[in-house]
């Protein structure tokens, strides 16, 4: 059977997505999505998308890591199926879209997306690292000479110790400069270093503006391997809400592929 597949990145988070609104295709099937994720000998990407059809929505986002197993919500990945669905024409400008962790609204103009996340209600403390989910656990902690970090190393060594081996967690090392953060993560399920993490760079900003004792609307700009990234909210020393993660969500290529 072949699939018609298309290619989308959103700062170098890179994606496979399908229609699949006549679920003409069977997505439970791991050893199939890790096969078609692997940059070897598949098409490549950090995750796989299935664009659904869902009563009340403009469509549902069914999100799988590259290592195949279903994930918990993925923030560039819902930036970049927005732009699929509008170059589906399935909306316009606007949507109102169901993930694993709930509704999510969002706004397209050109290729940047702004992409309103869950509330977060608290954070709480790891030693120096904030912990927080921001539809994905995350691990944040600030570090120095960031680009020169074994990211993968370090990264893996948190993920996997006795805290957080048996769910795991997202981590993210996060670097202050006057007029943005820095940010590079290794994500669960993939298992590595990626190039963007949007619910990452999220939860870096909230836990950067708890730190800072901030509040009220704030606006951080954040910098990954794979580009700029935004992340504007309202924090009230308690409750964050109206957070949206903006950045650029881009078409690659699209083809088919035959699997049996």
């Amino acid at each position: 059977m072949k699939i018609h597949f298309f290619k989308y990145q959103g700062a170098g988070n890179d994606f496979i997505l399908l229609d699949n609104r006549d679920l003409s295709i069977d997505h439970h099937q791991p050893k199939l999505i890790a096969s078609l994720c692997d940059r070897r000998f598949g098409i490549g990407g950090d995750g796989m998308m299935f664009l659904q059809q869902k009563d009340g929505f403009d469509f549902e986002m069914v999100y799988y890591n590259s290592d195949g197993q279903p994930s918990s919500m993925c923030g560039n990945g819902g930036r970049c199926i927005v732009a699929f669905a509008r170059d589906l024409k399935i909306i316009s400008d606007e949507t109102n879209f169901l993930a694993v962790d709930g509704p999510h609204y969002a706004k397209i103009s050109d290729n940047w997306v702004s992409l309103q996340m869950i509330d977060v209600n608290s954070v709480s403390e790891d030693g120096d690292a904030c912990v927080l989910n921001t539809g994905s656990p995350h691990y944040v902690i600030e570090a120095k000479d960031l680009k020169n970090k074994n990211v993968f190393t370090e990264g893996r060594a948190i993920r996997y110790n006795n805290t957080y081996a048996k769910d795991g967690i997202n981590i993210n090392f996060v670097e202050t400069f006057d007029d943005h953060l820095f940010v590079r993560t290794y994500e669960r399920g993939v298992e590595d270093e990626t190039f963007a993490c949007g619910t990452g760079v999220t939860a870096v900003a909230l836990a950067m503006a708890k730190k800072r004792n901030q509040t009220g609307t704030i606006n951080i700009p954040v910098k990954v391997l794979g580009g700029n990234l935004n992340i504007r909210f309202d924090y009230d020393g308690e409750r964050f809400s109206n957070i949206f993660l903006e950045g650029p969500a881009k078409f690659v290529f699209e083809g088919e592929v035959e699997v049996k």
